[in-house]
């Protein structure tokens, strides 16, 4: 079994700090630091999150494959459910259609599931046009390797707000999120 955190609560505090960062500020790059090896299938990003925010108490749907599979399980005890059940979902590869996806309700928004997204690349400076919420005027961010129609889930999933999906993007050591609430527009 590969070994998660180096040291786990240093790690888990700096991992979470910027996810914060990341939620509050949308698309924003944060750089997450620390030495992880996950197995071949995750980023390092996509396993520092999934180990800072998984636990036993949150059902995770997934799809990078057995290797993944025995070391999350291991690391963060989460019980593996279905993707309209979980309360994070990983993609490795096709993301599920975000309507798939549990949505909250008006009354538990927070049930809303968090899909964690793996993505071949994340560039500040161009690309999406973000507003919202945490964005003064707006920000730029482009995103490498997301399948068509993305944009228009996105924008038939926040039709529902605040019912939805938050979404943390993750390539390499980078992450970035996009909170339900934030409006994305091409170029």
């Amino acid at each position: 079994m590969r070994p998660a955190f180096t040291d786990p609560v240093q790690d888990a505090q700096s991992c979470f700090r910027a996810v914060l960062e990341a939620m509050s500020r949308p698309g924003r790059i944060q750089v997450l630091e620390g030495a992880l090896t996950p197995p071949a299938a995750l980023h390092p990003s996509t396993a520092a999150v999934l180990l800072t925010l998984a636990d036993a108490e949150t059902p995770l749907h997934h799809d990078a494959g057995a290797e993944a599979d025995a070391w999350l399980r291991f690391h963060c005890g989460c019980p593996v459910a279905s993707a309209a059940e979980a309360a994070f979902v990983l993609a490795v590869g096709q993301p599920p259609m975000l309507s798939s996806l549990a949505q909250g309700s008006d009354e538990e928004p927070e049930r809303g599931a968090t899909l964690v997204l793996q993505v071949p690349g994340l560039e500040s400076g161009h690309g999406w046009r973000l507003t919202g919420p945490g964005i003064a005027q707006e920000h730029r961010l482009r995103v490498e390797g997301l399948p068509p129609g993305f944009l228009a889930g996105w924008r038939a999933q926040r039709a529902g707000f605040p019912r939805g999906v938050d979404i943390i993007l993750c390539a390499g050591t980078r992450i970035a999120a996009l909170p339900r609430g934030i409006r994305i527009e091409e170029g």
